[in-house]
C-alpha cells in the first residue's frame, strides 16, 4: 500500500512540473536568437535588460508572470510560504526559495526584508510583485530601490501617492478629473467617522487606504452601524495590507464600475488599453469582468480614457495601472481610485487589444519607451469582446462562504476562444484556508458581447470540479440572465437578482459512489448484515420478454376507466380465483428482512406485466417496505412506487396501510394519513389494505375515507387471530368477525379482507369464516391473506377459494412457504382446469420462480434460513405473525439468545395472554413481542410480572400500549396490570389521532429545505412527516453517497472486490465503467486514500477510518438542525470573541469573528439564550461546521 501511495504522489508531482523548465529550455535552447529579437529595435540609451526575475506573490500571477518570462528568456525565482509548499507556483519557476519560516500564511509574503534578502542572496535584477500583498506598498518599492533592485512597476512615490486613496483624490482635484465626495485624509475614529456621515449623508462606504480587491470595504446605509463596520474594515485591510487605515467617501447609488487600463514609460509616454466594464461584484469584489464595457456611450468612453491619462500623466505614472470611475445613471463619473498595479481582470483587455501587459511591463522596466514596444496610442485597437471569470472555491449556497479541502477531480472547459489562468487547479490540489479562494480565470474572447457569453458559458458547463465547492452554478446564473448577456449590469446587478442563487448543483454522482465504494472498502458495509453469509457472485438471469411485444391490458384498466366500485363487481363477476402477488412486499419482508432492493424489482418488473397481466393485483408497497427503503436501502420509497408503475402500468398495484398509523408505528394528524394516501394514488398505488392492529374500528375508518377520498380501492382488513373452528376459544369466533365486516362493508369498503398474519386460519376455519362472510356480503369481494409458517398454508387458501373467496394471496415459488405467503405455483396447479382455474401460466411461473430463485441469493447476510430450516406448526400455539418470526429468531441470537428461542416463543404465548389476548400485527405484535423478550431475559413468569409490575421497568412500547397509543384492544385493557403498569401516567381515550392538531406541511418543507440546503419535494415532506429522523439521515446519506440505488446489489452491500471491474448504469445512455485498485495506509487525520479507476482516469478519495478515528483526537461538530449547536460556517481562524460562557444573550447579537483567506465573518446568535459553553478560543484554527458554542 506504502509503495503505491508514493508512486501516486509521484505521479501527482510529475504531472504537475510537466511544464515548468523543461518546456521552457527547450523553447530557449531551440531559437536562442529570438530571445535577442527584442533589443535589437531599442533606441534608448537606458535599456537594461532583466536576466533574473523574482515574483514576490503565489497563486496564479506568480504562474502567469513565470509564463511571460520564460517567453523572454528571463530567469524565473519563486518565493513561498510553509503552507504552500506544494503549491503549483513554486514549482514553476526555475528557482523557489521558503520565506516567513515560522509567520503565519499571509506575512511570510508580507516580509519586505526576507524577499530583499532573497533577491540579493540569488542575483535578482527584478521583482515582481503582481497584486495584492506588497504590490501597493510603497516601502516594498523603495526597498527594493535601496537594494538596486529594480521594481516592476511605479516608482516608490507615485505608489505612495496612488497607493494612497485620499492623495490620489488630490491629485485627480489638480488634474481636473471629477471625484466622489470624500474624507481629505485617513479617518482615524469612530468619531471622525459619523461626523463625515452627518455631514454628507448615508449611504457611505469604506475603503482601505492601502490596499484593494474590495478587502477592508464596508458600505453603510445606516448610521447605528457605522461603529461596527469600522471596526471589521479596520481589522480586515491590517490582515490584509498591513495596514488599517481607512478613508470615507459617499456612495454612488446604482453606479457602474468602470475601469481604464493606463501604461506608461521611463519617458513620459501614456496611453489607454480602453476599459473594463467590473460592475458585476459581490462583497465589492469583482466577480465578472468584460473588455470593453457593453454599451458604454463612445463620448463617455472618450472622456474617460482621456482623464485617465490625464492623472497618469499629472503624477509621472509609469508602468501598468488602472484608473477606476464610478459611472452614474445620468452619465456623469467620478474617479475613485488608482490601482498602481496590474490587475487580476488584466487578461481581458490582452484579450481585446492583442497587448501582452505582463511582458510589457517588464520591457518598460528595462528601459524601452512604449514607441519602442510599439504601442502608440493609434495603434491600440479592440478586437472584439472578452469576459473573465473567477472561479472561486466560494458555496453560493452558503453567502459566498470560502471551502477548503481536497480537489478530488478537476476536468476544465476548453476550446477556441477559451483561456485558463490557474494555480491550484488539478486534481489532488489543496485548498487551504490562508489565502485567497480563486481557483481559476476563465476567460472567453468572441467577436461580440454574446457570444463572448456563449462561449464562457459552454466553458464552464465543461467544468467539472469535485471536492470542494465552487461559484460555477452561480456563474451560470449570471451567464444566462438576459440582463447580462444584453450587457445592462451595475453595481446592484447581483443585489437585484436574487434568482442567481437559486442554484442548479451539480449532481456529483460519479464522485459520490465512488466515496460510497471507498467507505465500504475502508469501513464495511452501511447496511448491517444480520448474518456471516455474502451476497453470492452472480448477475440473475431475467427471462426473455419480446422487444415491442404490445401489454395486454389488466384489471387496472378497468379501475382507471370506471372507478372502485366497477372494478369491485367486476371481480364478483369474475368466475376463476384471482391471485395477488406478494413477492414484492411481503414475501421478501418475511423472507428477508424486507431488504430487496428496488434494483432487482425492477429488472423483473417487465417480465410480470407481459406474461401476468391476468393477475388481480401485485403487493409492492406500504408496511415495514416504506421506512425500510430509506433506513436500510438507502432508496426513496415513492421512486421505488413511480419506477415500478412505469414498467408494470397493466396490473392494479397494492400497498399495506396501517389505518390511521399509515405507513408508520404511531398515529399522526389525520390530514397526514390524508396527505400521504392523495400522494400515494398519485404515485401509482390503487388498492390500499387498511389495517389495524387491534382491529380498532376508529382507525380503520380513518384510513378507509382516506384511501377512498383520495381515490384509491378501498380494502378494508380484518386481522384475523385465535381459531374459529375452535368452540372453546370463544373471544374471536365468528360473530366477532361477520360483526366486524359489517361495520367495514357499512363504512364504505370495496373489498372485505381476512388479513392472517399469522398463518392461523386453517382449512376448517377457513371454509366457516369465508361460507359466513359470503352468505352475509353476497356483492362484496373477499379477499384472504396468509402466512405459510406451518405449511398449510396452500390447502387454506384452496378451502378459502372453494367456500368462495374471490382473491388469494400467494408468493413465487422460490419466495414462498414458511413465514411467507403460499406457493404461487401450487395454488395454480391445484386449480388448473377447473372452475376455479386462475388463468395464470404455470410455465411463466416457473421462469419467474427460477429468477427469484437466483436473486435470492444475493440475500443471504437477510436469509431467514439461516437460522429457520422450516415451517413450524407451534404458530397455532404462539400466534407469531410470520413477518416477526423471522425477525424474533434473529434478535433472539444477536441478544445470545439463540439456544433459548424456543423459550422465546412460548413466552410470546404467555405475554399475549397477559396482555389480554389481543390480535397481533404491526405495531401491537411488537408489544408483545418486546414483553416476551424481556420476560425471557429477566426470567419472569407471568405471576412474577403480575405481581411485581409496579416495580418493573417495561418496554417502552408496552407501557405506550397500556397508555393507548395504538387504540382500544377488543375487550379492553387487562387490569389490574395496566394500573400497575401505568402508575397514574396519563391514559389516552378514544382514536389516538384524534386530538393531533393538524400538520402544516408548508413550515414542515420549509424546515427541510433549510435543513438540507436544496429545494425539497412534497413527497419527501410527506415522509418527514412520518419519519423524521430517518428521512433527515436518508437526505443526508444521499447527499454523501449520490445514487447508490444504482449499483447492483452484491456491490451496495459487500462492495467490490479489489481489481474488480463493474459498470454502473447512472441514468439512461450513461454508465460508469469503475475498478477499485487499493487501498492506502492511514494518514494523520485518520483518513485512508481509496484509488479507483473511473472510466480509464485514476481517481482517488479519502475515506475516515472510522476504527481508527475512536482513537484519535477531533474538534467535535455543531449538531445538524439544532439551532443552540451553532458551527463555523466556514474554515478559518478565530480573531475575536464576542461572548463568554454564562452570557445572555438575544437572537443576532455577534458571538465570533472568524477569518479566511483574507476574509472576516462575524457569526451571529441564530437564537436567543444564554451561552451554555464555548468550545473555541482565540486564535483557533477551524474546519467547516466545527462546533464554536452551545446555546440553550
Amino acid at each position: 500500500m506504502k509503495v503505491l501511495h508514493l508512486a501516486s504522489r509521484v505521479h501527482q508531482l510529475r504531472s504537475a512540473t510537466s511544464q515548468i523548465s523543461q518546456n521552457a529550455l527547450q523553447c530557449r535552447t531551440a531559437a536562442p536568437g529570438l530571445w535577442q529579437l527584442r533589443y535589437k529595435s531599442g533606441q534608448h540609451g537606458d535599456v537594461k535588460p532583466i536576466k533574473k526575475l523574482l515574483v514576490a506573490n503565489r497563486g496564479e500571477i506568480a504562474i502567469r508572470v513565470f509564463r511571460a518570462c520564460t517567453e523572454m528568456n528571463i530567469k524565473t525565482v519563486a518565493i513561498y510560504s510553509e503552507q504552500d509548499q506544494m503549491h503549483m507556483h513554486r514549482l514553476k519557476a526555475d528557482e523557489a526559495y521558503l520565506i516567513g519560516k515560522g509567520l503565519p500564511p499571509v506575512a511570510a509574503y508580507l516580509s519586505i526584508p526576507e524577499i530583499i534578502r532573497v533577491a540579493k542572496e540569488h542575483d535578482i535584477d527584478a521583482i515582481h510583485p503582481g497584486y495584492g500583498f506588497l504590490s501597493e506598498r510603497h516601502d516594498f518599492a523603495q526597498a527594493c530601490e535601496d537594494n538596486g533592485i529594480r521594481l516592476v512597476g511605479p516608482s516608490p512615490e507615485v505608489i505612495r501617492k496612488m497607493g494612497d486613496k485620499v492623495e490620489a483624490r488630490v491629485a485627480a482635484i489638480e488634474a481636473g478629473v471629477p471625484i466622489v465626495p470624500g474624507t481629505p485624509g485617513p479617518v482615524e475614529n469612530v468619531e471622525d467617522a459619523l461626523v463625515f456621515c452627518e455631514q454628507v449623508g448615508m449611504p457611505v462606504i469604506f475603503k482601505a487606504a492601502y490596499g484593494g480587491g474590495g478587502r477592508g470595504m464596508r458600505m453603510v446605509r445606516n448610521i447605528e452601524d457605522v461603529a461596527e463596520s469600522f471596526e471589521r474594515a479596520r481589522s480586515e485591510a491590517h490582515a490584509a495590507f498591513g495596514n488599517g487605515a481607512l478613508f470615507l467617501e459617499k456612495f454612488i447609488e446604482r453606479p457602474r464600475h468602470i475601469e481604464v487600463q493606463i501604461l506608461g514609460d521611463k519617458a513620459g509616454n501614456v496611453i489607454h488599453l480602453y476599459e473594463r466594464d467590473c460592475s458585476v461584484q459581490r462583497r465589492h469584489q469583482k466577480v465578472v469582468e468584460i473588455a470593453p464595457a457593453p454599451n458604454l456611450p463612445e463620448v463617455s468612453r472618450r472622456k474617460m480614457a482621456a482623464d485617465a491619462v490625464k492623472l497618469a500623466k499629472h503624477v509621472g505614472y509609469e508602468n501598468a495601472g488602472t484608473v477606476e470611475f464610478l459611472l452614474d445613471e445620468s452619465g456623469k463619473y467620478y474617479f475613485i481610485e488608482v490601482n498602481a498595479r496590474l490587475q487580476v481582470e488584466h487578461t481581458v483587455t490582452e484579450e481585446v487589444t492583442g497587448v501582452d501587459l505582463v511582458q510589457s511591463q517588464i520591457r518598460v522596466t528595462e528601459g524601452q519607451s512604449l514607441p519602442e514596444l510599439g504601442l502608440n496610442q493609434e495603434d491600440v485597437k479592440l478586437h472584439g469582446c472578452a469576459i473573465q471569470c473567477r472561479m472561486t472555491t466560494e458555496d453560493p449556497a452558503r453567502d459566498f462562504q470560502p471551502d477548503t479541502g481536497r480537489i478530488e477531480v478537476f476536468r476544465s472547459g476548453e476550446g477556441m476562444g477559451i483561456r485558463l489562468d490557474g494555480a491550484s487547479a488539478f486534481a489532488g490540489a489543496i485548498i487551504s484556508p490562508y489565502y485567497d479562494s480563486l481557483l481559476v480565470k476563465v476567460i472567453a474572447h468572441a467577436s461580440n458581447h454574446k457570444n463572448a457569453c456563449a462561449k464562457m458559458l459552454r466553458a464552464l458547463m465543461e467544468f467539472r470540479i469535485r471536492g470542494v465547492k465552487t461559484n460555477i452554478p452561480f456563474l451560470l446564473n449570471v451567464l444566462q440572465n438576459e440582463r447580462f448577456t444584453d450587457g445592462s449590469v451595475d453595481t446592484y446587478f447581483i443585489d437585484e437578482h436574487p434568482q442567481l442563487f437559486h442554484l442548479v448543483r451539480s449532481q456529483n454522482r460519479a464522485q459520490k459512489l465512488l466515496y460510497f465504494l471507498g467507505h465500504v472498502a475502508v469501513n464495511g458495509p452501511t447496511t448491517p448484515l444480520a448474518t456471516t453469509l455474502k451476497p453470492a457472485e452472480i448477475t440473475p438471469s431475467v427471462p426473455d420478454v419480446p422487444f415491442g411485444a404490445d401489454l395486454k391490458s389488466g384489471w387496472r384498466k378497468i379501475y382507471k376507466e370506471q372507478g372502485p366500485e366497477a372494478f369491485a363487481k367486476a371481480i364478483r363477476n369474475h368466475e376463476g380465483v384471482l391471485l395477488t402477488d406478494t413477492t414484492f412486499r411481503d414475501a421478501h419482508q418475511s423472507l428477508l428482512a424486507t431488504r430487496v432492493r428496488t434494483h432487482d424489482l425492477k429488472r423483473i418488473s417487465p417480465f410480470v406485466a407481459h406474461n401476468f397481466s391476468n393477475l388481480l393485483s401485485v403487493e409492492n408497497w406500504g408496511g415495514a417496505t416504506f421506512d425500510v427503503a430509506m433506513r436500510f436501502l438507502t432508496e426513496c420509497p415513492w421512486e421505488r412506487l413511480e419506477t415500478l408503475r412505469k414498467l408494470i402500468p397493466n396490473i392494479p398495484f397494492q400497498m399495506l396501510l396501517r389505518g390511521a398509523n399509515a405507513v408508520g408505528y404511531t398515529s399522526y394528524p389525520d390530514n397526514v394519513v390524508h396527505k400521504f394516501c392523495e400522494e400515494a394514488v398519485k404515485t401509482g398505488m390503487d388498492i390500499f389494505r387498511v389495517f389495524d392492529s387491534l382491529n380498532y374500528v376508529p382507525n380503520l375508518m380513518l384510513g378507509m375515507e382516506a384511501a377512498g377520498q383520495a381515490g384509491g380501492i378501498v380494502e378494508a382488513a380484518i386481522s384475523y387471530t385465535g381459531d374459529v373452528s375452535d368452540p372453546a376459544r370463544t373471544k374471536y369466533n365468528l360473530d366477532y368477525y361477520v360483526d366486524l365486516a359489517e361495520e367495514l362493508v357499512r363504512g364504505g369498503t370495496h373489498i372485505l379482507c381476512i388479513k392472517d398474519m399469522a398463518g392461523l386460519l386453517k382449512p376448517k376455519a377457513a371454509t366457516m369464516l369465508v361460507s359466513a362472510l359470503r352468505d352475509k356480503f353476497p356483492d362484496v369481494p373477499i379477499h384472504i391473506h396468509t402466512h405459510d409458517t406451518a405449511g398449510a398454508g396452500v390447502a387454506s387458501m384452496l378451502a378459502c377459494a372453494e367456500a368462495g373467496a374471490d382473491i388469494v394471496d400467494c408468493a413465487v415459488d422460490s419466495m414462498s412457504g414458511m413465514t411467507s405467503q403460499p406457493s404461487m405455483g401450487a395454488i395454480v396447479a391445484s386449480l388448473e382446469k377447473t372452475a376455479l382455474d386462475t388463468g395464470i401460466p404455470l410455465k411463466e411461473v416457473f421462469k419467474y420462480s427460477d429468477y427469484w430463485e437466483q436473486t435470492r441469493q444475493l440475500y443471504g447476510p437477510f436469509e431467514c434460513t439461516t437460522t429457520m430450516k422450516s415451517g413450524n406448526a407451534d404458530i397455532y400455539e404462539n400466534e407469531i405473525p410470520g413477518g416477526q418470526y423471522t425477525n424474533l429468531q434473529f434478535q433472539a441470537f444477536s441478544l445470545g439468545l439463540a439456544s433459548e428461542f424456543n423459550e422465546v416463543k412460548r413466552m410470546y404465548a404467555v405475554a399475549n395472554r397477559l396482555l389480554g389476548d389481543i390480535i397481533k400485527v404491526t405495531p401491537s405484535s411488537k408489544v408483545v413481542g418486546d414483553l416476551a423478550q424481556f420476560m425471557v431475559q429477566n426470567k419472569l413468569t407471568a405471576e412474577q410480572v403480575e405481581d411485581r409490575a409496579e416495580e418493573l421497568s417495561f418496554p417502552k412500547s408496552v407501557v405506550e400500549f397500556m397508555q393507548g397509543h395504538i387504540g382500544i384492544p377488543p375487550g379492553g385493557f387487562p387490569e389490574p396490570l395496566r394500573t400497575k403498569i401505568l402508575k397514574g401516567m396519563p391514559t389516552i381515550d378514544g382514536r389516538p389521532g384524534a386530538s393531533l392538531s393538524p400538520l402544516d406541511f408548508a413550515q414542515l418543507g420549509k424546515e427541510l429545505a433549510e435543513k438540507h440546503g436544496k429545494t425539497v419535494k412534497e413527497r419527501d415532506v410527506i415522509s418527514a412527516a412520518l419519519y423524521p429522523q430517518v428521512l433527515d439521515d436518508f437526505m443526508d446519506y444521499i447527499n454523501l453517497y449520490g445514487p447508490v440505488d444504482k449499483l447492483n446489489t452484491r456491490i451496495f452491500f459487500d462492495g467490490p472486490k479489489i481489481a474488480e471491474e463493474i459498470e454502473v448504469e447512472i441514468e439512461k445512455g450513461k454508465t460508469l465503467h469503475i475498478k477499485m485498485l487499493a487501498v492506502g495506509d492511514l494518514n494523520k487525520l485518520g483518513q485512508r486514500e481509496v484509488f479507483f479507476e473511473l472510466n480509464g482516469q485514476l481517481r482517488t478519495v479519502l475515506v475516515k477510518d472510522q476504527t481508527a478515528m475512536k482513537t484519535m483526537h477531533f474538534h467535535p461538530k455543531a449538531l445538524k438542525g439544532v439551532k443552540g449547536s451553532v458551527g463555523a460556517p466556514m474554515p478559518g481562524e478565530i480573531v475575536d470573541l464576542r461572548v463568554k460562557e454564562g452570557d445572555t444573550i438575544s437572537q443576532g447579537d455577534p458571538l465570533v469573528v472568524l477569518s479566511a483567506m483574507k476574509m472576516e465573518l462575524l457569526v451571529s446568535a441564530p437564537m436567543s439564550g444564554t451561552i451554555k459553553k464555548l468550545h473555541v478560543e482565540k486564535g483557533m484554527k477551524l474546519e467547516g461546521d466545527d462546533l464554536l458554542l452551545d446555546i440553550e
